[in-house]
């Protein structure tokens, strides 16, 4: 069985971290299987939202340490190998040109944790907390997590999270802007579906224009990101999304966007 399980639903892509056992911790495999089912969604025009969980009671654990451990000498190599596939999933879901939404069902630890900081919408369980992870075991972070953390949180948040390694709640993960919103455990399916449900039904094409706006943002001069928006809304208009929305605001009714 493949260690991510991956459902169409209405225009929604389920992707399933699926080794329950293992706290869904990130192998060989398990990167291998999310870099291919990512490639799969992002490529696949009848998917308007994805939505990203894990299996039982723990969103991912972070890295196999295990793994890590069978590899001995070879472990450089095995951290590598495993980093690079990892990131290929990443860099696929932070830039397809459709949301991600993340349901955090429980703990999240080193790269489930960056797992986590992908989402757009991201809604965590009261039962999720979160930890960095890497420096209790002598290692730094992959993943993309000092990229994302200290965008969401701030630097001084983000030193404490990765440096200390300090455990942050779920109700503080709201708080401090690290998850979206938190809901109690026996809500978490239904309201990330709920959110995908209104993403899918959202204009898919500005929402991946803006997530490449908001992506490159982090790094662009203010000048060359004016310029950047200034092309996106342009192509934006150009779209049936956009004389769809005009159409709809100037008749007072709600739009109905194409491939909704």
């Amino acid at each position: 069985m493949s260690t991510v399980l991956l459902r169409r639903d209405g225009g929604i892509a389920h992707l399933t971290l699926n080794r329950p056992d293992a706290g869904n911790a990130i192998d060989p495999a398990l990167a291998a299987d999310l870099a291919s089912a990512a490639t799969d969604v992002a490529a696949d025009p009848a998917v308007r939202c994805v939505l990203l969980t894990g299996a039982g009671r723990l969103f991912c654990a972070g890295g196999d340490v295990g793994g890590m451990a069978t590899a001995g000498e070879d472990a450089p190599r095995f951290l590598r190998d495993l980093a690079d596939t990892l990131h290929g999933a990443v860099v696929t879901m932070a830039t397809m040109a459709k949301p991600l939404v993340v349901a955090v069902n429980g703990p999240a630890a080193g790269a489930g944790l960056s797992l986590a900081l992908l989402g757009d919408v991201v809604i965590a369980s009261r039962s999720a907390h979160f930890t960095a992870a890497y420096t209790g075991i002598g290692l730094s972070p992959d993943g993309g997590m000092s990229w994302l953390l200290p965008r969401l949180i701030g630097l001084r948040r983000a030193q404490a999270m990765i440096l200390t390694n300090a455990r942050i709640g779920a109700d503080e993960a709201e708080r401090i802007g690290l998850v979206t919103r938190t809901v109690d455990d026996a809500d978490l399916a239904d309201e990330a579906l709920r959110t995908a449900q209104a993403l899918v039904a959202a204009p898919t094409a500005a929402i991946g224009a803006a997530r490449h706006l908001l992506l490159e943002g982090a790094t662009a001069t203010l000048r060359d990101h004016l310029d950047a928006e200034a092309a996106t809304i342009a192509a934006a208009g150009a779209h049936p999304e956009s004389r769809e929305g005009v159409a709809a605001f100037l008749a007072r009714r709600k739009p109905i966007f194409p491939g909704a």
